[in-house]
C-alpha cells in the first residue's frame, strides 16, 4: 500500500511527491530534520521535538514555517492516514529552491521546502534487541563542528553504520580526542558504580530530546548521573552500557570494540531507564 506523505503543503501518495533538483537540501545538505516516534498511534515527547527544530532551523537562518500548533496538526494528520500505531514520523525542512545552485543564500522570502512521512515500526517498544543489546565498535570522530545542529549532513555517519556492520556490529561510537563524543545517530552513556555517565551538551554532540528525557528519569529514579566526557577504555571497564534516541529509546550496549561491557549481558540500569521511559513516554504522548 502506498504512503501518503506531505509536500509543502499537499498530502500525496508518495508516488507522486518531487521536489526541485534545485532544493537546497539535495543540493547543499542545507537543511534540518527530526524524527518522532509513534506508540499507540500518538506521538512522542512532541513538544522536545518541535523546541529542538526551532533551535536548528534559527542557527541556520532558516525560516520556521509553521507554528507548533500547525507542526502537531500535520504530524497527527499523517499518522491517521497512514494507519501507523507503532513508527516513526520523520520531517525536513530545507533553505528552499533559490531556482539555480549558488554557494549564497538565496533571498530571505525563499520559502523553505518541508517535507514529512511516515514509517511503520510495529513492536518497537518490544524490540528483541533491547533484552540482547547492541554490539558497538570505535570510529574517529571526523564530522563538521556544529554537531548540536540536527542537520542533513548524515554522510559520515551512515558510513560509520555501514563500518559497524561490516565488523558485525550494531553501531559505531565517534571518538575524538581520545572520548566518545555519541553514536552514529544517538547519544552514549556508560554506567560505573551505579553513577551513569554522559558527555555533557556543546556544539560537539547533539541535544538529545530523548536524552533530556531520559537524564530527568534517571534523576527522578534516585540515579546518579555524572555529565563528562569518557574514553573507550572507560566503557570496556564499565559495568553497563547504553545508547539513548528517538527510535531505539533507551537501548543496552553490551560489546565495545570486541570487548565485553560488564558480564557481557543487558544490565539492571538501562533495562529500568527503558521500563520507565517507554512507561512515562505513553502516559504523556499526544
Amino acid at each position: 500500500m502506498s504512503r501518503t506523505v506531505y509536500v509543502n503543503g499537499d498530502y500525496l501518495p508518495e508516488q507522486e511527491a518531487k521536489i526541485s533538483v534545485f532544493d537546497r537540501g539535495f543540493l547543499m545538505a542545507d537543511g534540518v530534520y527530526e524524527v518522532t516516534s509513534v506508540l499507540g498511534g500518538r506521538l512522542i515527547d512532541f513538544a522536545g521535538h518541535c523546541a529542538r527544530l526551532a533551535r536548528s532551523l534559527g542557527e541556520l537562518e532558516i525560516r520556521n514555517p509553521h507554528s507548533n500548533d500547525e507542526w502537531l496538526a500535520i504530524h497527527r494528520e499523517l499518522v491517521a492516514r497512514n494507519g501507523v500505531e507503532d513508527g516513526l514520523v520523520y520531517l525536513q525542512v530545507t533553505r528552499g529552491n533559490p531556482g539555480d545552485r549558488d554557494f549564497a543564500f538565496p533571498p530571505t522570502d525563499t520559502p523553505p521546502t518541508v517535507v514529512l512521512f511516515t514509517q511503520s515500526k510495529p513492536g518497537m517498544a518490544e524490540a528483541p534487541a533491547a533484552k540482547a543489546g547492541w554490539k558497538v565498535i570505535s570510529v574517529p570522530d571526523i564530522r563538521w563542528g556544529r554537531r548540536d545542529i540536527k542537520t542533513v549532513q548524515l554522510l559520515y555517519p551512515s558510513m560509520a553504520k555501514m563500518a559497524a556492520k561490516a565488523a558485525g556490529a550494531d553501531d559505531a561510537w565517534l571518538v575524538e580526542d581520545g572520548c566518545v563524543t555519541e553514536g552514529s545517530s544517538n547519544n552514549a552513556y556508560i554506567v560505573k558504580g551505579g553513577r551513569i555517565i554522559t558527555r555533557a551538551l556543546s556544539n560537539d554532540i547533539l541535544h538529545g530530546i530523548t536524552r533530556a528525557a531520559v537524564l530527568r528519569l534517571a534523576a527522578e529514579a534516585q540515579m546518579e548521573v555524572e555529565e563528562r566526557n569518557f574514553t573507550i577504555a572507560e566503557a570496556q571497564g564499565a559495568d553497563e552500557a547504553f545508547i539513548t534516541s528517538a527510535s531505539a529509546f533507551v537501548m543496552p550496549v553490551v560489546e565495545v570494540d570486541g570487548a565485553p561491557v560488564g558480564s557481557g549481558q543487558v544490565g539492571p540500569v538501562a533495562t529500568r531507564l527503558r521500563e520507565i521511559y517507554i512507561d512515562e513516554m505513553r502516559k504523556k504522548a499526544v
